[in-house]
């Protein structure tokens, strides 16, 4: 009878019955749209091209994450996100956007983190880690609280004496904390913080991290020369100016494994052209784009904005996408091999498929008048990215793998233990 056992989930440190293949794979991956192929990086392996964006939950408790964390993460497991990435997480305790940020500068961070994972793994799933340093923006109360930037007070677990920035250049003078210019021997703290969180990350079991280099946090704060007026040697050149970063990136490189993939999230420009002063630009993100695989980044998650308030963005679908797909052609016509993600208003079935889409493929689901033709060209795009990054999508639609699989005609798995739900073939939902 070894044919109906319902046979656990291998490595599992309890009893979950196994999801062989996991929920979210194509059943038949061979004439699925590339939005439902597997990606592989390094040793890694995701069963399609979704991820689930790190999403701020301000809701630990000294850093640790709580069940709050463990019922918010582990529905993306179960309903068949391809990777999904815990929020940010910051690698020094002075580090984080809320009193109640995700942390892992200290070891006893490691377990509650530990726990999630498990649960993911014991899923087939893929995890990550996302991690960062607030910089200027840190010390602040979270935003059903307060005012956006609202200064957490040392009453209320803050540390307004102690934010960091690049230059001590405030982010307003009407909010936020007054930050200090980090000196020689804190960037040293702050590289070996991020080393020992990676380290941590590898001890918890995560499969992916992610540096978080975007929206104006610490590592932004440094590479643009708005908020970046220092004349040492992390200053000044785009040289300079990106230093921070890459003594990041080795930091992180040289504690986990050569086996495990490392992300990297930037903005990809300031949105400040319009000031006519000097910014950080699309063009030094495809500068820097093309450096990144040699210091051993795999994949560039393509945002933008966060560093200044009087960023002028001409808001559209696709406004951020579009940068990820200049960015990728960029570095295809000089033949450099980086994976690129794409982010912001990621809300549809379509959406997704367009612009992960590569070649040309078979019309997909029925044949009648509302057929999908799943090619890129019939979509208006070309491929802009290699995979899809979502959070307020999830938020509203954990399911939105499986809903999505369902209206481009595309059979896959679901979890065992919801067999029974998924739709008719063909129903409109």
């Amino acid at each position: 009878m070894a044919s109906v056992e319902n046979k656990a989930a291998p490595g599992a440190p309890f009893y979950t019955p196994a999801q062989d293949p996991p929920a979210g794979t194509a059943l038949d991956p061979a004439t699925a749209p590339t939005l439902f192929q597997p990606l592989k990086i390094r040793d890694l392996t995701i069963q399609n091209r979704f991820i689930v964006s790190p999403m701020c939950q301000y809701s630990a408790d000294d850093g640790h994450l709580t069940e709050w964390h463990f019922a918010h993460l582990s529905k993306y497991a179960i309903h068949g996100v391809g990777l999904t990435i815990v929020e940010a997480t910051s690698v020094l305790s002075n580090g984080g956007i809320t009193p109640h940020d995700s942390g892992l500068w200290k070891d006893s961070q490691i377990a509650p983190l530990k726990r999630i994972v498990d649960f993911a793994h014991s899923q087939g799933q893929k995890i990550g880690i996302q991690l960062g340093h607030a910089g200027r923006k840190a010390s602040t109360l979270p935003p059903w609280l307060a005012h956006h930037g609202t200064v957490a007070s040392k009453e209320h677990g803050g540390w307004p004496d102690n934010v960091w920035s690049a230059s001590g250049i405030p982010v307003a003078e009407d909010k936020y904390a007054r930050p200090k210019a980090v000196t020689a021997e804190d960037i040293k703290e702050l590289v070996k913080g991020f080393g020992d969180a990676a380290r941590r990350a590898v001890e918890a079991g995560f499969d992916t991290i992610e540096i978080h280099g975007a929206h104006g946090y610490l590592i932004t704060e440094f590479m643009s020369p708005i908020t970046n007026q220092r004349t040492d040697a992390y200053g000044g050149s785009f040289e300079g100016r990106t230093r921070l970063l890459f003594d990041v990136i080795a930091a992180v490189r040289e504690v986990i494994p050569a086996s495990m993939p490392l992300f990297l999230r930037i903005s990809a420009t300031e949105w400040m052209e319009h000031t006519g002063e000097p910014s950080w630009t699309l063009e030094d993100s495809i500068r820097l784009a093309k450096l990144l695989p040699a210091a051993g980044v795999d994949l560039l998650d393509v945002s933008s904005g966060g560093n200044n308030e009087a960023q002028k963005i001409n808001v559209h679908p696709y406004y951020q996408v579009d940068l990820a797909g200049k960015v990728r052609e960029a570095l295809r016509q000089e033949g450099i091999d980086l994976l690129i993600g794409a982010v912001g208003f990621i809300t549809n079935a379509e959406m997704a498929r367009s612009i992960v889409q590569e070649g040309k493929k078979e019309a997909i689901g029925s044949k009648g008048p509302d057929a999908i033709e799943d090619t890129a060209e019939v979509a208006g795009h070309v491929t802009k990215a290699d995979v899809v990054l979502a959070a307020r999508q999830f938020l509203r639609e954990p399911e939105f793998v499986l809903r999505s699989a369902h209206q481009l005609g595309v059979e896959v798995q679901w979890p065992n233990q919801y067999h029974r739900a998924g739709w008719r073939k063909g129903e409109k939902i």
